[in-house]
């Protein structure tokens, strides 16, 4: 296959990814929904998630402080707060104007693996 093929489907698998993370929906219903084997769903995830791992150590308390990034413009995202995708890809969504300490020990509690 050409590189300029395997690119689109790349982008195609990207595209599906993103949209079960936005549905809400467990991944077994999105794949039926759209006809999609899972199967295949699970290894593009997989092997997109490959492709992005850092090069470097990525920021942690051990590294300095976390870094964010605005990653959607989509009109009323702002307002949502924000949301984390943990592994196995568990969702954490935070809403605007949480507690911070509340924050912190929920956050502390996963780092520690309690989750």
């Amino acid at each position: 296959m050409s590189q300029k093929h395997d690119l689109e489907k790349a982008r195609y698998w990207q595209a599906v990814i993103r949209d079960a993370a936005r549905s809400g929906m467990s991944t077994r219903a999105f794949c039926r929904l759209r006809k999609l084997r899972e199967c295949q769903f699970y290894w593009w995830q997989r092997r997109l998630k490959e492709k992005r791992q850092p090069l470097a150590t990525p920021p942690g308390p051990a590294n300095g402080p976390a870094s964010f990034a605005l990653v959607s413009e989509e009109a009323g995202a702002a307002d949502a707060g924000i949301e984390l995708v943990l592994a196995g890809g568990r969702k954490l969504r935070i809403r605007r104007g949480v507690d911070e300490t509340t924050l912190r020990s929920v956050l502390a509690v996963l780092e520690a693996g309690g989750c």
